[in-house]
């Protein structure tokens, strides 16, 4: 997963696969998706991300799983 943050524009773009983009869904005025030929999400763009999303801070932290 690859996060790219451009402070010229207040866009930040989640990159979670390298496949081929197939389609780009607007799921809100300012957050689109992009999509694979099998409907699997590759991508993520959020515009105004400061204000839309709360992108203030960026941390990140992998969950081990839990076995019952």
């Amino acid at each position: 997963m690859k996060v790219k943050y451009f402070s010229d524009t207040d866009t930040a773009h989640v990159e979670f696969t390298d496949r081929e983009v197939h389609e780009t869904k607007e799921i809100s005025e300012n957050i689109y998706i992009d999509i694979d030929g099998k409907g699997n999400i590759v991508s993520m763009t959020i515009e105004h991300a400061k204000d839309s999303a709360g992108l203030w801070e960026f941390s990140y932290q992998e969950m081990s799983r839990q076995t019952a």
